[in-house]
């Protein structure tokens, strides 16, 4: 087997997820849930380490029990019990579409959930409905505060999804850290250098091996800087603003946990990581015409785009173009898979009795 990546097509990918997802126990429909919101996002490359592993630690459950708290005409606090993240988040944020549909606005606020995927995914199910998407999630310590070493926040992603007349809507789905641990498993895997800036060490400088960055982030002896970098200078001070909003908002509302209590470990043994989110869903139509609004926010964009460009650049792009372009080429090309996730796939083929594939490697 050589390191060049083998392209497997997207339908066999999201298939090989969902009978992995129901053989560790997950019931069938949220299975699908599982796969169709990874296979928009991490694809395989977290299936193992992130879900997987969790069920069979015991520190997630494959069966969720969604339960709602409490709730209001425009709002609903939710527990998720620690099931699916996936599932937990997609009906939680259709919860707060069907609110907004009936009152312009709504709202919900989750505790006790686990690793939801990627935000955009939810932002994009509001953006269908004709409405506008935000939402967050804390995660694990990774990020160090301004003039801090200690990783203390999660990378804390701020998620807009918002309706256009073009192709693609615009979704701005990011971490509020210069990085996040996802892309620096991938440059591990890869072998390469981490850009300086994006890691700090106990010295608050800059640290650029992936896997002593990783190993660091687990020891917590090293962190990832905010966006704008560490200090004022590039106004890290933005970044660590924005992280820690969504942090409040992933753990006030719902009081849920937040900062250290995310560790995952508790005396040396692995626990529930007890993550918190939160959907907020507008209603366009509450304010103006939709099809008047799609047109606005088109324009917006297209305006962008067609703005002057710096020496040697060739194009400029608003946010969701190039991962609705990604997916384009992907929808026929298949989904490229590296050695190192070839052989998990095989691993997971053979420790869980999968039959019926035939991977191009």
């Amino acid at each position: 087997m050589n390191n060049e990546s083998r392209y497997v097509p997207f339908d066999m990918m999201e298939k090989f997820m969902i009978d992995v997802f129901v053989k560790v126990g997950v019931p069938e429909g949220d299975a699908k849930i599982c796969a169709d919101v990874l296979i928009d996002s991490h694809g395989i490359s977290r299936l193992k380490s992130i879900y997987i592993d969790r069920i069979r630690a015991g520190i997630q459950n494959a069966v969720t029990e969604f339960e709602i708290l409490c709730e209001g005409p425009t709002t609903a606090v939710i527990d998720g019990h620690n099931g699916m993240g996936h599932v937990i988040a997609k009906k939680s944020m259709l919860i707060a579409i069907e609110k907004a549909k009936k009152y312009g606005m709504g709202m919900t606020a989750v505790r006790n959930s686990t690793h939801y995927g990627i935000a955009g995914y939810y932002a994009a199910m509001a953006v269908e409905a004709g409405m506008i998407g935000v939402t967050g999630t804390n995660a694990r310590p990774s990020v160090a505060p301004t003039f801090g070493i200690e990783n203390m926040l999660g990378t804390n992603p701020l998620t807009f999804g918002i309706p256009t007349d073009e192709q693609f809507p615009f979704i701005l789905d990011c971490a509020t850290s210069l990085s996040q641990r996802g892309k620096i498993e991938l440059y591990a895997r890869e072998g390469k250098t981490l850009p300086a800036g994006w890691v700090i060490d106990q010295n608050g400088n800059t640290e650029t091996d992936a896997k002593k960055v990783l190993e660091g982030l687990t020891k917590g002896t090293a962190a990832l800087t905010p966006l704008g970098g560490k200090g004022e200078e590039g106004a890290g001070y933005k970044g660590y603003g924005y992280c820690t909003v969504v942090e409040i908002l992933s753990a006030a509302l719902q009081q849920g946990a937040f900062l250290k209590m995310l560790l995952g470990v508790e005396n040396g043994r692995k626990v529930p990581i007890n993550l918190g989110h939160f959907f907020i869903v507008i209603d366009i139509s509450a304010f103006t015409e939709l099809d008047k609004f799609k047109k606005t926010a088109g324009d917006i964009l297209r305006s962008l785009r067609a703005s002057k460009k710096a020496p040697g650049s060739d194009r400029i792009y608003t946010a969701g173009e190039k991962e609705y372009l990604v997916w384009q080429e992907r929808k026929t090309q298949g989904i490229p898979i590296n050695e190192e996730l070839q052989k998990e796939i095989i691993a997971l083929q053979k420790e869980l009795n999968i039959t019926g594939y035939k991977f191009p490697f």
